[in-house]
């Protein structure tokens, strides 16, 4: 049963070894002049953004406008980080320490 079990690890690994290089290879070369990333997005926001937005701030107007929901996620995970090392770092509880046959008792 364990041979089997192991048997289908491996095929899966190797399904989605070959899905990732199916990805990959379908990803256009960096820099080249016909791919949609490099045109048309980026003249979109240079050549309509000041009226899309109506700021002055052509970089503030594509962050607060055009990826205001990536900015909000990457935000909320900062945040969410932040405060779980909080949690992880203040427990209340007491912590016995003894030196020399001496009790201590400090609170972390």
């Amino acid at each position: 049963m364990k041979a089997l079990f192991n048997v289908l690890i491996v095929l899966l690994l190797v399904l989605i070894g070959y899905m990732l290089l199916m990805t990959v290879s379908e990803i256009p070369p960096y820099g080249e002049v016909d791919v949609p990333a490099n045109n048309y997005v980026s003249q979109r926001y240079v050549e309509q953004g000041y009226e899309e937005t109506g700021g002055h701030n052509l970089v503030a107007n594509i962050i607060v406008a055009y990826r205001a929901y990536d900015t909000l996620v990457e935000i909320t995970v900062l945040f969410v980080a932040v405060i779980a090392i909080f949690l992880c770092l203040k427990t209340g509880h007491p912590v016995e320490h003894k030196e020399d046959g001496c009790s201590q008792n400090t609170t972390l």
